[in-house]
């Protein structure tokens, strides 16, 4: 298909708005521009699917992921943008409304719309519960409405107050696909009876993720941290100016042995991302201008703090082809079962990956990083992605129990600080039991997972790869389309990754003594 055929087809479609086929058209344009200057070897190595840039555009002239400093916007006002410091509740949410639209992603929407119970938190010191309800209400609802992209995303927690209590009661009342949430645990600071509001929430609407906020801390400055986007963990007035991404069951199918795959081919293919890394990055930091924007001539994100990401995906796929175990046999019980999530051997040599990668990316130094590095990230999957699971994920449809599943997992966490999740689906039954969510949470982040995540399988608002859609959305999108930008990559999602294949699992004894002794 031509250019000027592929957008022609983008104006003719039945399914996008007029918003929706300005934004694909703009893709398009970039996609037009000559890409930026790399080797034949990385050229050749995206060809063939080694290396992703995950569609970026041809010449960034914007980062990837942009976390302002929203407390000190409020603070100082905006000069750029004609705007006093904030002095009620009333002036601060309009102010965020307006800045929101001022902050760039790859997406074109605001991925991060800040830590909002700290931000909001200093002008309710006069507000009853009741004005503070209808006022958060309503701005939940204008976010779903005028921003409607899935991997917009508010952070609230860890400590317990009432704008992290009302976002939580709105949040599961609304059931919206946007915002995404994540509620920040630190068991020094949460206490249980908020964590179990966070937890009934997911048995709910699905949402919110629950982050292991003492974890995530340890990564970065005191200047602090957000989740953006699904679930990614990056510096705070800063951000990720790119993410290339490395599938490692293509990498494995090069190799000839384990041997060769540790000592060969993942340097050489690692090596490779890192030059498409500093490329790409070269590109934005030196030539597109968008570090003399006023987020930064404002103080509102600072150069040095955006990083480059460093995705993984495949590791399920590379461990089973390394070991030669490539049948999905999905017996999670099965005791000849010697795939990737299941049999310990398997999961080692996966948790060997995750630690070389850990190596190679922490002592190679990037031209644009935090600290001079990129950060590792398993990467979640894309709509287009076929037969290769997303980040260190146990494959859909073969899921084990539930903590055997958190078990397999939990060692590679530690490896991945700009972002590691898996999503546990559960079975319906925990709705009457929603105990039993907050104890598997509790697990799970004792037990080191960075993020935790859970499906409830007779939810209508489910995540994909770590963004929500509904499944009422998709069953009628390609007949009506959706106002949700985000329910396109989910219907192609559904469709190319069997992402609602995941195995419902019951949780409901899980609460017993004797749950914390397995864990």
């Amino acid at each position: 298909m031509t250019f000027q055929e592929r957008l022609s087809k983008i104006t003719r479609d039945k399914t996008l708005s007029p918003k929706q086929k300005s934004n694909y058209l703009a893709l398009e344009a970039e996609s037009s521009l000559p890409y930026v200057e790399v080797s034949e070897s990385v050229t050749q190595a995206m060809k063939s699917g080694v290396i992703c840039d995950i569609f970026e555009g041809h010449a960034p002239f914007k980062p990837r992921y942009v976390l302002p400093d929203y407390a000190k916007y409020l603070q100082q006002g905006s000069a750029y943008l004609e705007l006093s410091p904030a002095q009620d509740l009333d002036e601060a949410i309009n102010a965020l409304t307006i800045i929101y639209h001022h902050v760039p992603s790859v997406t074109n929407i605001p991925v991060y719309l800040g830590q909002l119970d700290d931000i909001l938190l200093p002008f309710c010191q006069n507000v009853s519960e009741e004005y503070l309800y209808r006022k958060l209400k309503l701005f939940w609802i204008m976010l779903d409405r005028t921003l409607p992209d899935a991997f917009m995303h508010v952070n609230i927690g860890p400590t317990d107050n009432i704008v992290c209590r009302t976002i939580l009661k709105i949040d599961a009342e609304l059931k919206q696909v946007a915002p995404n949430l994540t509620f920040m645990y630190d068991p020094l600071i949460t206490p249980d009876e908020l964590l179990q509001i966070a937890t009934t929430n997911i048995c709910e609407c699905s949402k919110p993720h629950i982050a292991n906020y003492p974890l995530h801390a340890e990564t970065f400055d005191n200047k602090g941290f957000g989740i953006v986007s699904c679930y990614n963990a990056l510096p705070l007035a800063g951000g990720a100016n790119t993410l290339v991404r490395l599938n490692l069951k293509e990498l494995a199918l090069k190799a000839n042995n384990i041997s060769d795959f540790f000592d060969n081919v993942l340097p050489h293919y690692c090596q490779l991302t890192f030059e498409l890394i500093n490329a790409r990055c070269g590109f934005l930091h030196q030539e597109s201008n968008f570090f003399s924007s006023f987020l930064v001539t404002e103080g509102l994100i600072e150069e040095s703090r955006f990083t480059p990401m460093f995705g993984i995906y495949g590791m399920a796929e590379a461990v089973d082809i390394l070991q030669g175990h490539t049948q999905k046999s999905g017996q999670g019980t099965d005791k000849t079962n010697l795939n990737y999530g299941h049999h310990q051997t398997a999961n080692e040599l996966g948790h060997k990956i995750s630690k070389t990668l850990d190596s190679i990316v922490k002592s190679t130094p990037v031209d644009y990083g935090y600290n001079g590095r990129a950060l590792l990230h398993s990467q979640g999957g894309i709509s287009l992605d076929k037969n290769v699971t997303p980040g260190v994920r146990i494959p859909y449809g073969t899921e084990p129990d539930p903590i055997t599943h958190i078990k397999a997992l939990a060692e590679h966490h530690q490896y991945y600080t700009s972002g590691i999740s898996d999503i546990l689906t559960i079975d319906e039954t925990v709705k009457s039991n929603p105990l039993a969510m907050f104890q598997l949470c509790k697990g799970a982040l004792k037990l080191g997972f960075r993020e935790f995540t859970a499906n409830v399988a007779s939810n209508d608002l489910v995540r994909v790869t770590g963004y929500m859609v509904k499944l009422s959305d998709i069953a009628k999108f390609e007949e009506s389309g959706s106002r949700t930008n985000t329910t396109g990559l989910g219907a192609e999602a559904v469709l190319n990754t069997q992402a609602l294949e995941r195995q419902p699992r019951v949780i409901a004894n899980e609460i017993t003594p004797s749950y914390a002794q397995r864990l």
